[in-house]
């Protein structure tokens, strides 16, 4: 039996201890609600700004990554399911964008090593996971989805929750589908 070892470098900064105490998960925006603006760069530094996407649809993902190395047991395979939904969200005019709050080293990694085809854009400050309330727990925000329509207006949201860590891709193409 091969053991296993685990590198937790990169795990224990300030970061960690900013999101380290639980903060559940709430609701900031109504159904029907105009969502905040933002932007934020990808790990290939193209800025992106969410109102520079009105006139089609728009998925936020927000994911729990702790480091390159470690992932949120939850959210890795949701990560590798969107990314192999993403042509799915593109077929129906949808842009995908998943934020990490990783920092640039790391979300570059993890882009790389799972081949995503989707834009990781990197929050490292958690700005917008705070913004749109989704909570933190043990040194990392909490995932989070939230379907917006071509007019900025909120549609669907999933928060985490311990029954339902992460709205699955298919909840996610429904939502689109029924805007």
């Amino acid at each position: 039996m091969q053991l296993t070892s685990y590198d937790f470098r990169g795990l224990i900064t300030r970061r960690f201890f900013k999101n380290f105490l639980p903060i559940p998960a709430r609701c900031k925006f109504q159904i029907g609600e105009t969502v905040p603006d933002f932007k934020l760069t990808d790990v290939d530094s193209r800025t992106h700004q969410l109102s520079d996407y009105r006139g089609k649809p728009v998925v936020l993902a927000f994911t729990r990554i702790f480091t390159e190395k470690q992932y949120c047991p939850f959210c890795y395979p949701h990560i590798l399911a969107m990314n192999e939904a993403y042509q799915q969200f593109v077929g129906l005019g949808v842009t995908v964008l998943m934020i990490t709050s990783t920092d640039d080293y790391q979300s570059k990694v993890v882009q790389r090593d799972l081949a995503l085809e989707m834009p990781l854009l990197v929050d490292s400050r958690c700005t917008q996971f705070r913004r749109y309330g989704t909570g933190q727990a043990l040194g990392a925000p909490l995932p989070a989805q939230f379907v917006i329509d071509h007019k900025g207006q909120l549609r669907f949201q999933h928060l985490f929750s311990f029954a339902h860590h992460n709205a699955t891709p298919e909840r996610l193409l429904w939502a689109v589908r029924n805007l």
